[in-house]
């Protein structure tokens, strides 16, 4: 990687922080700031007291600030954020990029700070069914401002980018995710869980309702054979939805909890086929390194894991209970099949999904930024 014009000390704001054990937020930082590192910047990872250990080391050349939060459902992003940009305002970066849509309202304070500031605003987030009508008026007033208070908008995906464009005719710069690793022939993880390799499907997402993992759960139990199918998640604040998911699952279904690392990479590396269930949200980091592993993926069809996909993988219909119980039939019966689609799946994140090709993006949306600010 080359160096840059001059380095940037850039902060990176609103994700729990690194190491990533949630979600896409999370893995993004984990793959930008060392990269960013090795293009010749200074990054700084804001983390939550609750998610990052006081003291705790992250990669070589990046800092970590960890700062505490209110750890409730509403409040845990919100406040960590304002107290993050507070400390930011102080400490006066060069550049910003924070994430997350509902963090909009806080981008006031770093460019107040001199800081020329790029928004992340995922998925369209006021779809997602784990809010209620407060937490969807605030995403719905935070997505306008996002189109107004940010030096910069990024779009994870042509369907989010478009939806910006044309409901707020505002302009933004697409930038994915990359694909995390690549496989390894390493089995510890499938020998504790007691799994073989090819021998489980694999559906991986955090638990709540808008990624379904109680359909497919429900799908499961109209598929014939003995092939388990390993659920790796969790979710904050959803121990009711979780619970009653557990209760009333297939046998053959198994919840081994969130599994991140080594263990995600085997768990990905050696599964038969791969579940993608999402209904919200842009591209998704795990449906990205499921295929760039190989993987024969089968996919909630819409717009955004269409984008993803193509014509790489089987799609079916969160909605309709037969849908997915016939597609996964389809799979588990016909191995050349399996091969053909991992085979396709894996070119197609080659060519599209690169964690250096995003580094590159966002440290020249950095340069661009601060040139313009200069």
């Amino acid at each position: 990687m080359s160096e840059p014009r001059r380095p940037l000390r850039i902060a990176l704001i609103g994700s729990r922080g690194i190491p990533a054990r949630y979600g896409g937020y999370e893995t993004l930082m984990e793959q930008l700031a060392p990269r960013l590192r090795a293009l010749g910047h200074r990054p700084t990872v804001y983390c939550r007291s609750h998610y990052t250990a006081r003291g705790e080391a992250g990669p070589e050349g990046v800092a970590l600030v960890v700062q505490p939060t209110l750890r409730t459902k509403h409040l845990d992003t919100p406040v960590h954020t304002l107290l993050s940009c507070l400390h930011a305002m102080r400490a006066r970066y060069d550049a910003a990029l924070v994430v997350n849509a509902a963090n909009a309202a806080f981008v006031p304070l770093l460019r107040l700070a001199g800081t020329p500031t790029a928004l992340h605003v995922d998925g369209i987030e006021r779809r997602r069914a784990k809010w209620g009508g407060f937490g969807r008026t605030v995403y719905a007033v935070s997505e306008r401002l996002a189109c107004r208070l940010p030096d910069a908008i990024v779009t994870d995906a042509a369907v989010i980018r478009d939806h910006y464009q044309r409901r707020y005719a505002a302009r933004s710069r697409l930038i994915t995710y990359g694909v995390d690793g690549a496989p390894t022939g390493e089995t510890s993880e499938l020998r504790r869980l007691g799994l073989e390799p090819r021998g489980y499907l694999l559906y991986v997402s955090r638990f709540e309702p808008e990624n379904n993992p109680h359909r497919v759960a429900a799908a499961y139990r109209a598929v014939s054979g003995t092939a388990p199918l390993v659920m790796v998640g969790d979710a904050p604040y959803a121990s009711r939805f979780i619970a009653e998911l557990r209760r009333g699952a297939d046998p053959r279904v198994r919840f081994p909890g969130a599994i991140y690392g080594e263990g995600y990479r085997q768990l990905m590396s050696h599964a038969l086929a791969y579940v993608h269930a999402t209904e919200v949200g842009g591209t998704h980091p795990a449906l990205v390194t499921a295929m760039g592993y190989g993987n024969c993926v089968l996919a909630n069809d819409t717009p955004e894991n269409r984008e993803v996909v193509g014509d790489a993988g089987l799609a079916f219909a969160a909605s309709e209970p037969g849908s997915l119980a016939a597609a996964l039939e389809r799979a588990l019966g016909d191995a050349a099949l399996r091969s053909r689609l991992g085979a396709m799946a894996a070119e197609r994140a080659r060519e599209r999904y690169s964690w250096d090709a995003v580094a590159r993006q966002y440290a020249e949306l950095f340069e661009e930024l601060t040139a313009g600010a200069g």
